[in-house]
């Protein structure tokens, strides 16, 4: 059975440049791109007004955002290699402090392709904000403690590969990471130990995420294909096929429910799980969607943004038979 979502609101040039990622709380999103600012538009007004501008955050722009879900702490990190933690003080956004010994990309600006990707890439936050895990161009996964002067307090060793995606499940058991020669892990936490080598990805992935449940896994990149995966067993459950292009973003409903995804093509979809298939696309542009994230649920319709290359942020609310 196929759903259907109407654009309720679009942000016409949101950003100067590419925005690269999207962050939500309950009642805002946040945006990144190549410019030096983020900004913070509320979601509890159909016009999604900006609420703040945390101006020259990241003087080289910034690549990912990570927001607890509790809501009270947000991670930035930029292309200078530098990663900002903020927390809420009276209902906005302030610099808590930056993660030490991440300025490494700065070094590498000379080349013509970056070769190292810095100490820190992709990044996650714990449910309540209390750690941070991040990538490396080395295919290390370092965690830091954000409420104990932002030290690093664990590393984990893959084969190598540059870290393209890393998530920490809800539950803060499990951390799971994607690589570009298409490794994902899931390491267990409480242990310390590497839990799961999956198998099915042979191409860079650049996308991974845990369901609410923390029961599956999916993961995505260029092999256009969204695997999922039992996180206890480490077994392939499912192979979610449609794209036809990179995908570089997934996001899953407050529900578990519905699997969101975007790709190199501008097409973003809504996935069923328990129909292990594709129930809409909408094709805002045809240029690269790099992040999409589900909005927080008002009455019963659900809806999500998406945002990339063509500089704008769209909404998209569920259509009604009412």
């Amino acid at each position: 059975m196929s759903k259907q979502y109407l654009t309720s609101h679009t942000i016409d040039d949101a950003h100067i440049t590419d925005i690269f990622s999207l962050a939500v709380t309950s009642t805002e999103i946040i945006s990144a791109s190549g410019s030096s600012n983020l900004k913070v538009h509320s979601t509890t007004n159909p016009d999604y007004p900006v609420k703040q501008t945390l101006e020259r955050a990241h003087k080289l722009g910034c690549h990912h955002l990570a927001t607890s879900k509790n809501g009270t702490k947000l991670a930035s990190a930029g292309f200078d290699g530098e990663v900002k933690v903020w927390a809420v003080q009276d209902e906005l956004w302030t610099e808590e402090g930056t993660i030490v010994g991440a300025a490494f990309f700065a070094q590498q600006l000379s080349y013509k392709y970056g070769n190292k990707a810095g100490e820190i890439w992709a990044i996650a936050l714990s449910e309540d904000g209390h750690y941070l895990a991040s990538t490396t161009y080395d295919g290390r996964i370092n965690v830091w403690d954000c409420l104990d002067g932002r030290r690093k307090i664990r590393e984990y060793e893959t084969k190598g590969s540059y870290g393209m995606a890393i998530d920490l499940s809800v539950d803060g058991r499990f951390t799971a990471s994607g690589h570009e020669n298409g490794g994902v892990y899931i390491f267990n936490n409480d242990s310390g130990r590497l839990l799961h080598s999956l198998p099915g990805l042979v191409k860079p992935v650049r996308t991974v995420t845990f369901s609410p449940g923390c029961k599956l896994l999916a993961a995505a990149g260029d092999a256009k294909v969204i695997a999922l995966y039992d996180v206890n067993s480490g077994e392939q459950v499912a192979n979610l096929i449609g794209h036809g292009a990179w995908i570089f973003s997934l996001d899953w409903s407050d529900t578990g429910e519905y699997l969101l995804s975007g790709a190199f093509d501008g097409k973003a979809k809504v996935w069923s799980i328990d129909q292990r298939a594709c129930v809409a696309t909408h094709t805002e542009t045809e240029r690269t969607i790099w992040s999409v994230k589900w909005l927080p649920k008002t009455g019963k319709n659900e809806g999500f943004a998406i945002a990339g290359a063509n500089r704008s942020t769209s909404f998209y609310r569920e259509a009604t038979g009412g």
